[in-house]
């Protein structure tokens, strides 16, 4: 299993608004091209607006597309991605 890991600043006071914007997409059930069978995790901090999206992935490959479609979206408009990495998850727990 892979992961990509995004950290984002936002606004504290806008936090409910991200995580409204992200259920929607979620629960839609249109998963972009690129993102087939991935997992997603999101975390927020509501104190300081910080926030981590973890997507995880079964292959490598899997990762790298769902990278391309994932910097193809465009944070919402009061959030900014701060970073980007990518890693191997070798041990995992959760299912």
């Amino acid at each position: 299993m892979y992961a990509r890991v995004a950290t984002f600043q936002s606004d504290p006071a806008n936090i409910d608004d991200a995580i409204s914007m992200v259920r929607t997409e979620v629960e839609s059930g249109n998963t972009p091209p690129g993102l087939e069978g991935a997992k997603m995790l999101m975390l927020v901090n509501r104190e300081s607006g910080k926030g981590v999206g973890i997507t995880l992935f079964d292959s490598e490959e899997a990762m790298r597309r769902g990278d391309e479609a994932l910097n193809a979206m465009n944070p919402g408009a009061s959030e900014r991605r701060t970073s980007v990495e990518f890693f191997e998850v070798p041990v995992q727990t959760v299912s």
